[in-house]
């Protein structure tokens, strides 16, 4: 029953890994490619190593020292290339509504829209 269980999860997580290939080659724009890869290659590097601790029982705790390093790298590694992205002026996609790192927005001091003359007057 393991060894079904086992397989299972690899096959769940190769699917993943495979939706984020596609995902990388599809997002428009470096930020989205970024993201894209980082979520799903973090969840199925995961469930293939969770399908492997099912198949060789032995090896489980090293499986989830694996795992913890995953979940810690990921996340940071993909947070450090946006921000350098970001840093050297990579753009953004036309669909990007805001961005919040953006400093020249935020230290731009806004106009006062006209008011429009009170015809009273």
């Amino acid at each position: 029953m393991s060894e079904v269980i086992g397989s299972l999860f690899l096959l769940c997580g190769a699917v993943l890994l495979f939706s984020a290939g596609l995902g990388v080659l599809r997002m428009p724009d470096t930020y989205n490619r970024i993201q894209t890869g980082t979520k799903a290659t973090t969840l199925g590097t995961i469930l293939i190593l969770v399908g492997l601790a099912f198949l060789h029982p032995a090896w489980t705790f090293k499986l989830i020292i694996l795992i913890f390093f995953v979940m810690l790298t990921n996340p940071v590694s993909s947070h450090a290339l946006a921000r350098a992205a970001h840093a050297i002026g990579t753009a953004e996609t036309e669909s990007t509504v805001i961005d919040q790192l953006d400093t020249t927005a935020n230290d731009a001091p806004r106009e006062q829209p006209a008011l429009p003359e009170d015809p009273r007057q």
